[in-house]
């Protein structure tokens, strides 16, 4: 969501008295209304807002993306820390609003355009943008802090750590449910294929679960501030990431069938029944246990078995399933 602070004082030197009733005064105003297609949902509690950047640890070598600059609130809070803050809006009005309340902020970069190029891709305009600002000197760091809209957080924070720019952190605000599947450990109810992503590339905790009443308007489900900490051994480790991708989405794709039943239909067309079964004697997998049952290395090790098996590196996954 775009769930930007509206209390009292943002942050020092911050002049604007975003209160609720200042917030509908100002749409109001200007004859608009927050649009829900956009998720745009406006945070009303300064003490969650400035837990969410303070969380992030923001410093001067750093350069943030957020994504939903809403009316600038939190971008403003950022820029008093940050060496560069890139900020991504898709909403023509909140664009220009942002631009006019922090006319005044040099180390801001504004743009207008979907952070989403398609669900399995990042605009090349907005990584583009943080390489340029990454190269200027190399001491500088990459993160991310915002509050995204619900219907783009995993596959903006799933291809960010796909990505060649892997951001140090992301702290972020987003729906509770998907913040629960994030951290969710084996045989648990939330645990699949986002869940081993994640935390196969990265450290994650929940930093604060937010009610609805937080926000303006108010959203029909809970929030979370989640922080997902980039852990460079853990990516090293894996030769080759977009075939764990996609392994691992396929292996969850029939979360109830058990996982000799879901390898030999990924692998139907490069492996036998009986190579399948090779692979999880020698990993000492039952072949009755689910995926949801397993350790996040317990998926790696297997998804590199299977990759060795495979001939030239071939990537056998065509699944277009959500992580």
């Amino acid at each position: 969501m775009n769930k930007e602070n509206a209390s009292d004082e943002l942050s020092t030197g911050s002049s604007r008295n975003q209160t609720r009733a200042y917030l509908m005064r100002r749409f109001e105003t200007l004859g608009i209304h927050p649009r829900e297609k956009l998720g745009q949902n406006f945070l009303i509690d300064l003490n969650l807002l400035r837990l969410l950047h303070e969380s992030a640890q923001i410093e001067e070598n750093d350069v943030v993306l957020e994504v939903g600059t809403g009316t600038g609130s939190l971008t403003q809070a950022m820029a008093e820390k940050a060496a560069q803050v890139i900020t991504v809006e898709v909403d023509p009005v909140m664009h220009e609003m942002a631009k006019q309340e922090l006319a005044d902020r040099n180390n801001v970069r504004f743009l207008m355009t979907d952070i989403l190029y398609n669900k399995n891709r990042l605009s090349d305009e907005v990584l583009n943008a943080v390489r340029e600002e990454l190269a200027k000197d190399a001491q500088r760091r990459f993160k991310l802090c915002a509050n995204l809209p619900y219907s783009i957080a995993t596959p903006l924070m799933s291809n960010l750590l796909l990505s060649d720019l892997v951001p140090a952190s992301m702290t972020v605000t987003i729906q509770k449910e998907v913040a629960d599947r994030i951290v969710a450990r084996p045989g648990s109810k939330d645990y699949g294929a986002l869940s081993v992503w994640m935390q196969a590339l990265a450290e994650t905790r929940i930093i604060r679960i937010m009610p609805p009443s937080v926000f303006w308007p108010r959203p029909k489900v809970d929030s979370a501030i989640i922080q997902i900490v980039a852990n460079p051994k853990k990516r090293a480790r894996i030769p080759d990431l977009r075939f764990f991708h996609q392994f691992v989405r396929s292996l969850f794709l029939h979360r109830r069938k058990y996982i000799r039943s879901v390898l030999c239909s990924a692998f139907k067309r490069e492996l036998t029944k009986a190579e399948v079964d090779s692979v999880l004697a020698r990993k000492q997998i039952s072949e009755t246990v689910r995926a949801e049952n397993l350790a996040v290395r317990d998926i790696f090790d297997l998804s590199e078995a299977f990759r060795a098996l495979l001939p030239n590196g071939d990537n056998p996954f065509c699944h277009d399933a959500d992580a």
